[in-house]
């Protein structure tokens, strides 16, 4: 994620004051005020409940309009100050009105930076819990800054019983993708490309693959225009810059109705749910779109900026998110939002689980310090309403937090970086790795066992939206993001990358073979780890990005999935099919406690046994990137049937090298399952029915990774 400096907007020492014309108060004494106080605009039958929350506003009004395309309100309602007040609430029922209904808010109060006040009575302010937007940011020669406005939602929608699925963790196998990225491309054949609707097609290709979650890159509302209306550059493709949290993002959308994005997206979620696969979501909660004090007045800062943003003693914006500002996530007034949104994206969408994005910015505190047992993070993991969730943490920030292992109790899950870059450090060749793979592969108990949780609270991914495809990891040494305009001083330069001798497109044969057999390496890597697998979109057929690292802002063929690739490279994409049935299937490469090396039950095989080429115990910090291990199958009480034996050699190595298996291995009846050096269809055997192991000793042919399987 990058943080850009925007146009100066800090208000003016004058303010024009509202048209006496549109301004009107309106009253509500046969209004019933015995529901409990919500916050955003609340639907009655008889009409509309505004409510926001501002402490320091000295006045709120409310403004109308027709249609999305009007500059101006046709009516701006004031609240009363005694009224329509409730400590630090404003709350105002205007009847006669309902859904579809589109608003902003409007707030007088002191402008004073230094203070960390800015409010600005001209400001058209977003509701903080507005259910949709419409339209877009509108020029105008005023100097006023129109964003899209807020619309008026009724939450009915016929679910059909739809429920969550409810799918252990431990089972889960996640598929992350972006929305408009997957479906954009002429190549996909959609007819609704690049939208929600438009993923509701390929759920056919999901279903075929067997992933159980897509991971959504963020679809919450974010900027597609620029405060003046005119096209963003650099473009906001990822969508890493949220305008409002509780809002599904229009651009998504087929229909251009205010407010269709809100039963689209439960469409899409309803379809993913009868087709048996979770919906998580990319939650931003580290920062907004408004940035800091160079940025524009949008909704908070407008409201109540220093209860909102982590502000310096001069009012200046904290950034530990690497854009500008960073939410103040711990105020109780800010972690409320939160907790709100989260239950609204649940019980509203139905969502399966959320992944949060720097997540440890949630540990912080107002001034920025990192505390133990932070109150949004024990919030979110207590929280009766999302126990049926799977949450994840990006744990790491902008400003040099890494908690990877250390974020939270056992009912949070971690992206595991360690994992990423242990893995492709092993099978690039770097020496002393063969113990940190280990570690990889049963779960990295040196960061979650002692603090109670288990091998499943490790998310293990090789590649996500943040860096190298898989494809180019193994095809650039050094990344290509010229095309992002930042002349290649953007996106991370330590990827553990290797390109094998040609830097990126070559018809090397050689090269070529190396990469596919590399390639084939990290994914049966990723599915035969304990823990849970995420796999990038498109890794499974070879998508590229040119080398890009950071395509943040590359809404274009770089990002977007092709779906030629899946048919030019379906010996790839049957083998990630094979592996994903095969993790499903098998408990014993998904377990739910950590390894020990010893029996699970009397006269049993110990649970993992591992050794070198020798058959012996392996050097753990030797330069030969050698391993050999073999997983006892799985006691039938760890699942609801007994698992199978797994024997797994790998080579990291430039040369082939000769195994001697260990004694335990010796007696078992192996088929072969997975030879990654082999060509296909020998490189997997999707039946586990491959050739048996007849020797007692086997040579893996350079930079190769087999796996047999024997019955118990």
């Amino acid at each position: 994620m990058l943080g850009k400096n925007l146009p100066l907007m800090d208000a003016p020492a004058h303010f024009p004051s509202v048209p006496t014309e549109l301004l009107t108060s309106r009253s509500h004494p046969d209004f019933d005020f015995t529901h409990p106080l919500s916050y955003g605009a609340l639907v009655w039958e008889k009409g509309v409940q505004f409510v926001v929350f501002s402490r320091s506003a000295t006045a709120m009004r409310v403004l109308l309009y027709d249609k999305v395309a009007d500059t101006e309100p046709v009516e701006v309602i004031a609240f009363h100050r005694d009224a329509d007040r409730w400590g630090d609430v404003w709350s105002l029922f205007v009847p006669g009105i309902g859904k579809g209904q589109l608003y902003h808010f409007q707030a007088d109060g002191p402008f004073d930076p230094s203070r960390g006040q800015r409010f600005d009575p001209r400001a058209r302010l977003m509701d903080p819990y507005a259910k949709a937007l419409a339209g877009d940011f509108q020029p105008g020669d005023d100097g006023i800054i129109r964003p899209p406005k807020c619309v008026v939602i009724d939450d009915h929608f016929d679910w059909q019983g739809d429920r969550h699925l409810r799918r252990r963790l431990s089972e889960t196998v996640i598929y992350e993708l972006h929305v408009r990225g997957f479906t954009r491309s002429p190549s996909s054949g959609a007819a609704n490309p690049g939208t929600y609707l438009g993923l509701i097609e390929k759920i056919p290709y999901l279903k075929s693959l067997g992933v159980t979650a897509v991971e959504l890159m963020p679809v919450h509302e974010f900027p597609i225009l620029d405060w003046y209306g005119q096209p963003r550059q650099p473009v906001n493709y990822w969508g890493y810059d949220p305008l409002a949290f509780f809002s599904p993002h229009r651009g998504y959308a087929c229909s251009q109705e205010p407010g269709a994005q809100v039963r689209e997206f439960k469409q899409l979620v309803m379809a993913l749910h009868q087709a048996g696969i979770e919906v998580i979501l990319d939650v931003v909660f580290n920062h907004t779109c408004e940035g800091n004090e160079q940025g524009p007045t949008l909704s908070f800062k407008g409201l109540e900026n220093r209860v909102y943003y982590m502000l310096d003693s001069q009012g200046g914006y904290r950034n530990y998110s690497g854009c500008g500002n960073t939410v103040n996530g711990n105020h109780p007034i800010v972690r409320e939002l939160i907790f709100n949104c989260l239950r609204h994206w649940v019980l509203n969408y139905h969502v399966d689980g959320f992944r949060f994005d720097l997540a440890s910015i949630l540990s912080r505190n107002r001034r920025g310090e990192l505390i133990p047992e932070p109150p949004l993070v024990e919030l979110i993991a207590e929280d009766p309403l999302l126990a049926d969730t799977k949450i994840i943490a990006e744990a790491w920030d902008a400003a040099g937090a890494y908690q990877v292992g250390s974020f939270a109790n056992s009912r949070w899950s971690e992206w595991n970086g360690r994992f990423r870059d242990d893995v492709r450090r092993f099978w690039r060749g770097d020496e002393d790795t063969v113990g940190a793979l280990a570690t990889r592969l049963a779960g990295s108990s040196d960061l979650y066992e002692q603090s109670g949780r288990r091998p499943f609270h490790s998310i293990n991914f090789v590649t996500s939206h943040d860096g190298f495809t898989l494809h180019d990891l193994v095809s650039y040494e050094q990344k290509h993001n010229e095309a992002n305009g930042e002349e290649d001083n953007d996106g991370e330069n330590h990827n553990f990358c290797c390109n094998y001798g040609v830097e990126g497109p070559t018809r090397r044969r050689a090269v070529v073979a190396v990469r596919r057999r590399q390639v084939r390496n990290f994914l049966a890597t990723l599915m035969l780890s304990q823990g849970v697998p995420m796999l990038l979109a498109g890794d499974e057929c070879l998508r590229s990005q040119h080398g890009n690292n950071n395509a943040y802002c590359q809404d274009n063929e770089m990002s977007w999935f092709h779906w030629r690739l899946v048919k030019r490279h379906a010996d790839l994409v049957r083998f990630c099919q094979a592996l994903i049935a095969f993790r499903k299937s098998e408990p014993t490469v998904r377990r739910i406690r950590f390894l020990r090396g010893q029996p699970e039950a009397p006269g049993a095989l110990p649970d993992v046994a591992w050794f070198g080429p020798d058959g012996a115990a392996p050097d753990w910090h030797g330069s030969k990137n050698c391993l050999g291990y073999l997983l006892a199958a799985t006691p039938p009480q760890d699942s609801q049937s007994a698992g199978r034996h797994v024997l797994v050699l790998t080579n990291a190595t430039e040369e082939a090298v000769e195994f001697k298996l260990p004694d335990v291995a010796q007696e078992l009846a192996w088929r072969l399952f997975v030879d990654t050096a082999a060509k296909p269809p020998l490189d997997i055997y999707p039946d586990v029915d491959g050739p048996p192991l007849a020797a007692d000793a086997v040579t893996l042919e350079a930079r190769s990774l087999r796996c047999w399987v024997a019955q118990p």
